[in-house]
This record gives structure tokens, C-alpha cells and sequence, in this order.
């Protein structure tokens, strides 16, 4: 028994049930009184509303769960844990239900999230834009609250600081420190990877150096190749070695394999020299690189990809060689998870309003974006993954960070041109001009997406926060070529870089016509692994014609030199 005069004795736990009963009664005593006022009222319909009936239903959830932890005996069982309880992460520890006092600090943290965010879905007289940014930012502090980012809420943190005699304190503080001196949280330790020793490896030379981008060429792996080659635009948000980590993970690696000629555009990250560059650029860059291939291996088109943003800037591209009469240059046209339609664009849209747009304005003065701004909002996209985890694991715990590819990936940021980046989530995910025919030039040439003829294969990730699967496929209704919709299992990148041999995830195909996301899945045939192999029998179904793999197809030996070994100097630049 602790002694009640000692101020630093520890109370047990007939003390805490005392106290808690306490607490518990003065609470039920007000709610009584506050029920009793309603009915005496009878203010009309003032119990009747959504506000009303959550703030009971918020009393009644507490009385139980007090309940629970007083008299578990006598109290109603506990709800079954739901799947999403089970998979979370952040009381994974076992004294989260063990212990009585965690298992309550448990439940009651759900119980007042779920009701805030109830809450917020009930609110009236907000429009629909304004009810999901006010539910993203619940979210965000939710998640910020939990009492696993806490010290003296965590239990597993409370005995590793016993444990430790504080050291992991220290050892977190140190991370933290560290993080602050570069301006950028840390997923993954320095010097565990180096590009071009653990990650970018495939073999090729860079074949094209231009202000804004450079070319690389793949090395064939086969005897024979398929004629028309592949162009791959990734992403300038994000260095292009997403799709070639690893060995084992690399896209591109691959496809060589395949028996494709890959080439590569790498992009520069921006700096002061390109203050003026504009979406034009890009799309000019697209279609540059599109010509420079053709002209080095003597054909009439190519295979193009287009990874987010730049598959967004691919439909522009295709539209300017429709408009021009040029649209045969392009034999087929693939689409990662790239929107066209930002009418349903994410939780990035949350970002996009007068205020952000002003800030990156203020935070441009040399006419180019720190990538480390853009990395902070993509992480608080999923902040409870990418910081509040990183929060417990590496500042509390103390833990040394993991090596993990696809992380040290993700912390490898690209600066942006402002005044590009600026139209660009004005015209686009403000604006949505895209789709508006004639309302969006390049070179003065007006863009219509309905007169894109090309066939399609349109990738969309079933769990995508970046490119929602609902607003890819609206790239269908637009597009009047053939179209092969295809959605894959996972998000923004673990949807994409899927190698078959990982054996991992599905996708969702279906040859039936639909007119929404939600009819394709409800017929759609699932297909266990990755999507990669039903790509590639798709892009063979567009000509299968093969050639030697010799002479231009070989990365140096045809009209364009080589000027360095892949992946070249762009994507080491800082």
C-alpha cells in the first residue's frame, strides 16, 4: 500500500481504481445533469441533432470504458478489435493490453479519435472540400496525440529509458539534433547506400546531356530486342532511380531482360540557372527526347512511360503531337499512376490554396523549391508511417534508423522550379484546365486530351494517397484510343515497384467496358503478383517485330557518343 502522506510514493492499484471511480462519478453526475437539462428544455430538435447524438454517444462510449477499467468484471466485454486495431502498429507492445492502465490510455486515445473524426463528418454547412481538409487536418492531430509519441505514455519507451538508465534518451536526442542540422527527417542511415554501387546499377552510359535533362541508354541483355524501344520518363519530383533500385527491384533491369531497348531521361535538379524553366519545357523535353531516340535508332516511334507527374505531362505531350500531326511518333503511351482530371486529386489538394501558394512563392527566392519542403509534405501525407513511427523509433527509443532502399529513395529529394511548380498546382490541381479543351497551350499550341488516339495502359494503385485510383481513372473518359486499365495492389510506389519474383500483392484487370472505377472492380479478374509480365505481353501486342541487339543498340556505338557510365552525373547532383 503506498503511503498516502509520501507525495513521491507510487499509488496501487486499489488507489488508482479509487481515484478513477472518482473521476468516473463526477463525470457521470454532470452528464446526468446535462441529459436531465435537454429534457427539461425540450429545445426543439436540439437532441435530435448529429452534434447532439455524438456527444451522447461520446458520454456513453466513456462511461463504458470506465466502467471496463473499474469493475472489469461487471463491465460489458470489450469490443472485438476490428482489423485496422489489430495492424496497428503503434501499440504493437503487449503492455498496451496487458496493463490496465495502458489498456485504458489505449482505448480511451481511440475512442476520442474516433469520435473527432466522426465528429468532423457530421458538421453542417460545410462543403465537401472544405469538410475533407478540416478531416485531413483531425487526422494529422490525431495521430500527433497519440500516446505513443509520448515518453511517459509509452510503455515500451518507460522501460527502455529504465532499462538504459535514459541512454536511449540521449542516443534519440542525438538523431534529433542530426535531423534538425540538415532540415530533413532521417528514414534511413547515411552511407548505406550509394548510388551506383548499391542502387542504380544497371549498366548503360549516358548518350545526351541538355540543360534540363540527361539521357541514359540501357545495355542489352539479349541477343534480339523488340524494334520499337521504350522511353521512360520518370517523375522530376524524385530522382528516376525508383524504378532501378536494387538489382532485384529494378524496373528497368528487367525490362532489359525482356528483351527491350530501355532508354532513360534523368532530370536536373533545379537550381538558380532555371528560374524561368515552365511546364513547356518539360513537354518540349519529352518530345526532344522522343525524337533524339528515334533518330538514333532509325525508327518511326517508341514505347513512352510516364510515372506520376510526368505521365501527367505525357498526356500533354501526346496531345501536342496529336494537335501537330505528329502523334504517330508515339506507338504506345503507359501511364503510372499519373492523374489527368484533378477534379478527386488526394490529400494534396489540401495543400493548394492561396496561403501554401504564397509560402512557396516566399520560399523560392533563388527561383527554385528545396526538394526537403516538398519530402516534409509528402511525408504528412502519411505522417503517422514516416513521422510519428520515426518519432518513437529513433528519437525516443533511440533506435539506429534501418537500412531501406526504397527510404533512402524517398530522403534523396530534387529541388523544383518555382515558377513551374506554381502553375503547375495553379493550373492543374487549383484549376483543373487540363481537362478543359483549349484552356491549357504549349508552345501556343492548345491541348485537347479527346483527340489523344494512342493506346493506352493505365497503372492505378488500390491504396494510392499521392494519385488516388479514382482519379486516375478518369484518364478513361478522356482518351480515345484502346485503353487497358489496370489496378494494382499497394500505393504510389510499392504499386509500381513490384518485381514478379517478389511474389507479392495482385492487380485487377477487366476486358469488359465500364463506365466507373467502381463497376471495373466489381467484374474485374484479380491476378495474384505483380503486373509487370501482363505490361510487358500488352506493349509485344503493339508489335512484336524484333532486331539485333548490335550497332545503335548498343549504348556508344551508333551516332551518339557515350559521355559517361550510367546513371550519369544529374542524378548525384545536389
Amino acid at each position: 500500500m503506498a503511503d498516502p502522506k509520501d507525495p513521491r510514493s507510487t499509488p496501487d492499484l486499489a488507489e488508482l481504481q479509487h481515484w478513477t471511480w472518482v473521476m468516473g462519478r463526477a463525470q457521470q453526475m454532470a452528464m446526468e445533469q446535462g441529459l436531465d437539462w435537454f429534457d427539461a428544455a425540450r429545445l426543439p430538435g436540439v437532441t435530435d441533432t448529429p452534434a447532439a447524438a455524438q456527444v451522447r454517444d461520446f458520454w456513453t462510449d466513456s462511461l463504458t470504458l470506465w466502467q471496463r477499467f473499474l469493475d472489469p468484471a461487471a463491465a460489458p466485454p470489450p469490443p472485438a478489435a476490428s482489423d485496422g486495431d489489430a495492424r496497428d502498429k503503434r501499440f504493437k507492445d503487449p503492455a498496451w493490453r496487458d496493463d490496465p492502465w495502458f489498456d485504458w490510455l489505449r482505448r480511451s486515445y481511440n475512442l476520442v479519435a474516433d469520435h473527432m473524426l466522426r465528429g468532423v463528418d457530421q458538421l453542417e454547412g460545410l462543403d465537401d472540400k472544405q469538410k475533407q481538409q478540416l478531416r485531413f487536418a483531425a487526422k494529422g492531430f490525431v495521430d500527433a496525440i497519440s500516446p505513443s509519441n509520448f515518453p511517459a505514455t509509452n510503455p515500451e519507451v518507460m522501460a527502455k529509458t529504465i532499462e538504459t538508465r535514459g541512454q536511449n534518451l540521449l542516443d534519440g536526442l542525438q538523431h534529433m539534433l542530426a535531423d534538425i542540422g540538415k532540415g530533413q527527417m532521417t528514414h534511413s542511415p547515411a552511407g548505406a547506400f550509394e548510388i551506383g554501387r548499391d542502387l542504380a546499377t544497371t549498366p548503360g552510359k549516358v548518350v545526351k546531356r541538355t540543360p534540363l535533362y540527361e539521357l541514359i541508354q540501357y545495355a542489352p541483355t539479349t541477343e534480339q530486342v523488340l524494334a520499337t524501344p521504350v522511353v521512360i520518363f520518370p517523375p522530376w519530383i524524385n530522382r528516376f532511380y525508383i524504378l532501378d533500385l536494387t538489382p532485384e527491384k529494378s524496373f528497368i533491369r528487367w525490362a532489359v531482360d525482356q528483351g527491350l531497348t530501355v532508354f532513360m531521361v534523368s532530370w536536373k535538379s533545379a537550381d538558380a540557372t532555371m528560374k524561368d524553366v515552365i511546364w513547356d519545357d518539360y513537354v518540349g523535353a519529352q518530345v526532344d527526347a522522343i525524337d533524339t531516340v528515334r533518330g538514333l535508332l532509325d525508327v518511326p516511334s517508341v514505347h513512352a512511360i510516364g510515372y506520376c507527374v510526368a505521365g501527367t505531362t505525357l498526356a500533354a505531350t501526346l496531345a501536342l503531337l496529336s494537335a501537330c500531326g505528329a502523334a504517330d511518333k508515339v506507338a504506345s503511351a503507359t501511364f503510372l499512376t499519373a492523374q489527368v482530371d484533378f477534379a478527386a486529386a488526394g490529400d494534396l489538394t489540401h495543400f493548394v490554396d492561396d496561403e501554401q501558394l504564397a509560402l512557396i512563392g516566399a520560399l523560392s527566392p533563388q527561383g527554385f523549391l528545396d526538394g526537403r519542403y516538398l519530402a516534409a509534405t509528402f511525408n504528412l501525407l502519411r505522417g503517422r508511417d514516416l513521422i510519428w513511427s520515426y518519432v518513437t523509433s529513433n528519437y525516443l527509443l533511440g533506435k539506429d534508423h534501418a537500412p531501406f532502399d526504397l527510404l533512402h529513395w524517398n530522403g534523396d529529394v530534387t529541388n523544383l522550379p518555382a515558377k513551374w511548380h506554381l502553375s503547375y498546382l495553379t493550373d492543374l490541381y487549383r484549376d483543373n484546365l487540363l481537362v478543359r479543351p483549349g484552356a491549357l497551350s504549349v508552345a501556343g499550341v492548345p491541348l485537347d486530351l479527346t483527340k489523344v488516339a494512342t493506346p493506352a495502359y493505365v497503372q492505378a494503385g488500390r491504396e494510392d494517397h499521392i494519385a488516388p485510383p479514382e482519379s486516375v481513372w478518369k484518364i478513361t473518359h478522356l482518351f480515345t484510343g484502346p485503353l487497358r486499365f489496370v489496378l494494382a495492389g499497394s500505393g504510389h510506389i510499392a504499386g509500381v515497384v513490384n518485381p514478379p519474383a517478389a511474389g507479392k500483392y495482385q492487380y485487377w484487370t477487366n476486358d469488359h467496358a465500364a463506365d466507373s472505377l467502381d463497376e471495373f472492380v466489381a467484374s474485374a479478374t484479380e491476378t495474384r503478383g505483380s503486373w509487370w509480365p501482363d505490361w510487358a505481353a500488352w506493349l509485344r501486342g503493339h508489335g512484336e517485330a524484333t532486331v539485333p541487339a548490335d550497332g545503335a543498340r548498343r549504348p556508344g556505338e551508333g551516332a551518339l557518343p557515350a559521355l559517361a557510365d550510367a546513371p550519369g552525373d544529374y542524378v548525384r547532383a545536389r
